[in-house]
This record gives C-alpha cells, structure tokens and sequence, in this order.
C-alpha cells in the first residue's frame, strides 16, 4: 500500500475532521457518570431539604402541643386560685357575721341586766318630790337616766316607740285589749313597761302595752 493512500491526520479534510463530532464511548461513560453524579446530588439535597422540613413541621407540632398543654394547666391553676379567693372571701364574711353577732348578743345580754335599773330610775323621776330635798334629789336621779340613755344611744340601743303607733307583734307585746272608738284598729293606747331594740334589728325587750280595738 503506497502511502499516499494512507488519509493525511493533519489535514484539515482528513478522516479527523470526520471523527472529530463522534464522542467515544469512553466520553460517554464520563459524561453519564458525571450526569449520574449530579443527579444522585440533586436527590441527596431534596432528601435532606425534604427532612429539614418535616423535622421542623415536628417541631412546631410539638412546641404547640406543649403550649397548649402549658395553657391547660394555667387555666387549671388559675380556676383553682379563683374558687380558693371566693371560698376565703365567703369565710371572711361568715366570720365577720359571727364575730358581729357574738357583739350584738353579749351587748344585748349586758343592756338587758341593765333595764330594771332604767325601769327605776324612770319610776323615781315619774313620782312627786314633796319636799326640796325630793326635788333635788329627783334632780341627781334624772342626771343618772340621762347618762345611762347616752350610753345605752352609743352601743346601738333605743326604746321601741309604742303609744300611738300600731300594734306590732315583733315589737310588743300586748297584755290589755280596750274597746274605744276614739282609737284606730290595733292602736296602742297605753305602755306598761318601755322595750328597746338593738340597732333596729335585734329586740333586747318587748314594750308591754294597752292596744284598741
């Protein structure tokens, strides 16, 4: 074979230029390597995204169920501290009220050991004095009731009105019974023994009385 037959490689017109738009399979092997290598890349960056999501969709999940746990409890602990405030406010009212009638019972107690005394003092002032020295002494007694009024006035305590007032069982006590047109039904005519009420709630004594009709 003359060698002039032989193609000339370093010709722009040899069989080079025809080989040189052909990739060999060993490029080829390269390039799918390479594009196989991207790919599983790729994959591996979606699968570690795809994780990071899902554990911090995890995580939200779980702080709002802790926050709503925690909210619970909070809500546990105040009903609690509520119902503790409104049962110690209902004991302090209940005791106050004790405290308050334990007071007004042993004041009523002492006021009505004291009455007679009053009873007498108003029956001494009532009787004529006949002589200057009755008179004087009258004087001393009245000064005597009028101190035992201002006090029995500070505790709380006052007679129970009756003559011209209507009859009224939580407040007198009625031992005679008069017919007399003159008066209004159940009116009181007369008083026999004076009654005193506490703070115009609690009766110490029931005023004896006349009533009409």
């Amino acid at each position: 074979m003359n060698n002039k037959d032989l193609p000339d490689l370093n010709q722009p017109g040899g069989k080079t230029a025809e080989y040189s738009g052909m990739e060999s399979p060993l490029a080829r092997e390269e390039a799918a390597q390479s594009g196989g290598s991207q790919d599983t890349k790729a994959a591996e960056e979606n699968a570690e995204g795809d994780s990071a999501g899902g554990s911090m969709e995890h995580e939200i999940s779980a702080l709002k169920q802790a926050l709503e746990n925690k909210e619970n409890e909070m809500n546990e602990l105040l009903d609690r501290a509520q119902r503790l405030a409104a049962e110690y406010d209902n004991y302090r009212k209940r005791t106050n009220r004790e405290k308050e009638r334990l007071y007004s019972d042993s004041v009523c107690d002492v006021v009505s050991r004291f009455l007679p005394v009053v009873d007498n003092l108003e029956r001494a002032i009532a009787a004529e004095a006949e002589t200057d020295e009755g008179k004087s002494l009258m004087e001393g007694i009245g000064m005597i009731l009028r101190q035992m009024s201002d006090i029995l006035e500070k505790l709380g305590v006052k007679p129970i009105e009756a003559v011209g007032k209507t009859f009224n069982p939580e407040l007198h006590n009625a031992v005679m019974h008069v017919e007399d047109e003159s008066y209004g039904a159940g009116e009181i005519t007369e008083e026999f023994q004076k009654g005193y009420i506490y703070k115009d709630e609690i009766v110490i004594r029931h005023s004896m009385v006349k009533v009409a009709n």
